[in-house]
């Protein structure tokens, strides 16, 4: 079976993660790339919306797993951001990039990421 993928880059979130008091207190940006592979050939066959990722709700619903439920580590909200892509039922795997630009790092930086790529079980 083909596989396509699908890459969204760059959805904004606001978010309380972290270890440290001040990051669930005030909060900060994080940045997500979310790309999913599924046999898109019955989508642009039909031009059908509802037989392939609708890649605005998932956007939505990242965003919304992303600002939900502080939790200490970077790793367990991109294993969150994963179940969301996966129980899209036109979702084979998923590749997630979790950027936390504004970590709390004593010496000069440009971002600090996790990247985890997860499938159908």
């Amino acid at each position: 079976m083909p596989e396509d993928e699908l890459t969204l880059t760059g959805l904004r979130a606001t978010a309380h993660h972290g270890v440290f008091e001040h990051e669930r207190v005030n909060g900060q940006e994080f940045v997500i790339d979310v790309s999913v592979w599924l046999d898109s050939r019955a989508a642009a066959a039909s031009d059908d919306l509802s037989q392939t990722v609708h890649y605005g709700i998932l956007a939505e619903q990242v965003v919304a797993a992303v600002e939900s439920d502080p939790v200490d580590l970077i790793e367990t909200v991109a294993e969150r951001i994963a179940a969301v892509a996966l129980a899209n039922p036109a979702v084979l795997r998923t590749r997630i990039t979790l950027h936390k630009p504004s970590a709390p790092i004593t010496v000069p930086f440009d971002d600090v990421s996790i990247t985890i790529e997860r499938s159908r079980a």
